[in-house]
């Protein structure tokens, strides 16, 4: 009996089925692994309903707030404002703190890395260059990344971003900070995302010109003025186009953040499936193991 056993014991071990303490090991790392992935899970479940909840309220806004930016447009292209040819170009860079939003952060730093690479050349974004183009940034978590790409042009940068739908009182703050700051330009460029659809969000640029060159636009005459409020003008158009960036970012964003939560709660629910495959199928052989040994032991006596 013991010698017809033998085969039958070989065979199963040679298939990968060994009672040891290893195996029970695997099997109780395999749980807890599982048990991980399901919490994971319930966390990004929980901020994917946060977020679709708080991006009914910031598309509102968004809506609101885009009549800010159509005005400036308006003023701008019927005054035929141009920055003058060798013009300083600031850049203002739309970001936030918050993470967990996918490439919502990297798509603006592209972009302007992109468009100082167009305005000043391969030298504009080299680490020895002082000069060209100034930025600044809107938010830490672009912030870091320009910060190491383009640490010769950052100019200034604000915080506190993103927590919350940015307001025009917010707005009005940053852009006079950027005008009492004494930087200097002839045209400013916002990088900003914009809302493309429930599914996308696109990198963009909004134009916003100094007060001299409202001055010097050829049909800014034609609008009637009582007095000069060019200047005032000026610093009102920056700061309606920064709201307007600002509070369609952080639509784009809270988006952005919901389909990321969405899809990683996807995954984890992917890598759930797996873990309990593994598992069910080490139980089966641990099982199997034990009636090779009870046979193997009923057939030795």
């Amino acid at each position: 009996m013991l010698t017809s056993a033998a085969p039958l014991l070989r065979a199963s071990q040679s298939a990968g089925f060994h009672s040891s303490g290893a195996q029970m090991a695997t099997l109780r790392e395999l749980e807890q692994r599982v048990k991980s992935v399901k919490n994971i899970e319930k966390i990004t479940k929980s901020m994917m309903m946060i977020a679709s909840t708080k991006l009914a309220k910031a598309q509102r806004a968004m809506n609101a707030a885009k009549a800010y930016g159509v005005t400036n447009s308006e003023i701008f292209k019927n005054s035929e404002a141009v920055a003058p040819e060798g013009g300083k170009q600031l850049f203002i860079v739309v970001s936030s703190d918050k993470g967990l939003c996918g490439g919502i952060h990297s798509s603006v730093t592209r972009k302007t890395r992109s468009e100082l690479l167009k305005v000043g050349g391969a030298a504009a974004v080299s680490d020895e260059s002082s000069e060209g183009p100034k930025i600044i940034v809107l938010g830490e978590k672009s912030k870091a990344q320009l910060g190491r790409a383009l640490p010769k042009n950052m100019a200034l940068s604000f915080n506190q971003i993103g927590k919350d739908i940015p307001t025009f009182a917010d707005a009005s703050a940053i852009a006079d900070q950027i005008v009492t700051s004494g930087i200097k330009f002839d045209k400013v460029s916002i990088v900003y995302n914009a809302y493309v659809s429930a599914i996308a969000f696109e990198a963009r640029l909004m134009d916003v010109f100094s007060e001299e060159a409202l001055r010097n636009a050829p049909s800014f005459s034609l609008y009637e003025k009582e007095e000069d409020t060019t200047k005032d003008l000026a610093e009102f158009a920056l700061a309606n186009a920064i709201y307007a960036a600002l509070v369609e970012g952080h639509a784009a964003e809270i988006n952005s953040k919901r389909n990321a939560m969405d899809n990683a709660s996807k995954n984890a629910g992917d890598m759930i499936s797996n873990l309990q495959m593994q598992y069910n199928r080490g139980r089966q052989a641990a099982i199997t193991n034990e009636l090779v040994d009870i046979i193997t032991g009923a057939s030795a006596l």
